[in-house]
């Protein structure tokens, strides 16, 4: 016997019918002997329903109303889901975020878990019930209902997974696993079999969208394994874990972002602060600045080296980051603002780069073979990332997939260590 939670998103309980469908697919677990716990999101274009009625009454809702309001999206799934499951001969009980309760600070719309109380849940296990769980909502120490967040039924599935000590944590979305890169740009892109945490963070962060963040955290820090699946194909998905092969590939996979711009601050005085100075207004704006680059300029004509100051934000932002930086520009010293509208974020992943010195220079050859001009340049101990123009995107990606055989299940050897013992 083991303890399941598992989670299905919108998509996958969108309808009546896919709901019958995920209902027959947990009795199926619980019927070989396992205690499960099910976090469901709100069905397939609820909440942006629900935003849309806030939205005509007001044009600025109080965020503890909006939260009341949302969460009655995740409270009508769990209601239907054990109506599926009781229907069917198996027993089941649905659990609000408070009726669980799954406790949070007070940062309405946004808020993060802070205690999950488990005893309502083993009760309901302990009974023979699977526990139905409303994902995304929490409830404040004052009584308030709140909600977590973008990607928050994952937190919460991943949350009560530690907090049960359960055996396993499945995140069922519309594919069947983590691949090495994009399958619509990479066609003969390949689904990973396991993955570490720390690989699966980086490309969460890098534009992979199969999992959320905050999620892939929690559970690296609890150590939660994680395994995504299909909702609607059988197959043994991909395992985000802890543990390491002593034959590492170098690389694991390829993860892209589309919608970024450049921008450069050119011939900025390089004395202490000039960072600040540059990077501040923006932040204060609230604009996501991304990867950074400061090199020293052939123009020395001042008192101090002058620098060129580039950066990358989303390009949404793009237009309000360039004028802000305009206005900075003479107040700074700096000659001009020049800007790329169109870039895109093209980032290597693999603990195996630790042991490989040469992934820099084979990443470069390769693009370079592709007359590919790279903009800017990041790295860390797992993690290349380079900027190119968007037009490069797709052919970079391919590139440097057929380049790392990407498409090739590594030849792995199994660490007869514990990832204690490894670390």
């Amino acid at each position: 016997m083991a303890l399941i939670v598992q989670k299905y998103g919108g998509s996958s309980v969108g309808s009546v019918d896919k709901i019958k469908k995920i209902a027959d697919k947990i009795k199926g677990y619980r019927d070989a002997g396992d205690q499960v716990v099910v976090v469901v999101s709100a069905m397939g274009g609820e909440t942006d329903r629900l935003t849309e009625l806030a939205g005509e009454l007001s044009g600025k809702p109080v965020a503890r109303e909006m939260d009341v309001l949302l969460s009655t999206g995740e409270q009508v799934t769990i209601a239907l889901l054990s109506m599926a499951l009781q229907h069917i001969g198996c027993q089941a009980r649905s659990f609000t975020g408070w009726q669980v309760p799954i406790v949070s600070d007070d940062f309405h719309s946004r808020a993060r878990i802070e205690e999950i109380e488990g005893n309502n849940l083993r009760a309901a296990l302990d009974g023979g019930q699977v526990a139905v769980v409303a994902g995304f909502q929490g409830i404040t120490s004052d009584g308030s209902i709140s909600t977590l967040g973008r990607g928050g039924s994952d937190t919460t599935a991943v949350a009560l997974a530690a907090a049960l000590k359960a055996d396993e944590c499945q995140i069922y979305t519309d594919v069947d696993g983590v691949y090495t890169t994009d399958p619509r740009v990479v066609p003969n892109a390949r689904r990973l079999e396991k993955i570490t945490f720390e690989e699966m963070l980086e490309m969460a962060s890098l534009g992979s969208k199969v999992l959320q963040i905050r999620a892939v955290e929690f559970a690296g820090k609890y150590g939660v394994p994680l395994r995504v699946l299909s909702t609607f194909e059988e197959g043994p998905g991909t395992l985000i874990t802890l543990e390491e092969y002593v034959e590492e590939p170098i690389i694991s996979g390829i993860a892209f972002t589309k919608d970024e711009s450049q921008l450069t601050v050119l011939g900025v005085p390089d004395r202490p602060g000039i960072a600040y100075a540059v990077l501040g207004p923006i932040g204060e704006a609230n604009i996501e600045v991304d990867m950074i680059l400061q090199n020293v300029s052939g123009d020395s004509s001042s008192d101090y080296t002058l620098t060129d100051f580039t950066f990358t934000v989303h390009k949404r932002d793009y237009e309000a980051a360039k004028e802000m930086l305009e206005k900075v520009a003479p107040e700074i010293g700096a000659r001009d603002v020049s800007g790329v509208p169109d870039v895109c974020k093209v980032s290597l992943v693999g603990v195996g780069m630790r042991s490989h010195a040469n992934v820099a220079a084979r990443m470069f050859k390769v693009l370079a073979d592709e007359n590919v001009n790279i903009r800017m340049i990041s790295t860390t101990e797992i993690k290349i990332s380079i900027v190119v123009e968007n037009k490069y995107l797709e052919l970079a990606v391919r590139a440097l997939h057929d380049e790392f055989d990407l498409d090739e299940e590594p030849k792995k050897v199994e660490s007869e260590l514990t990832p204690t013992e490894e670390q």
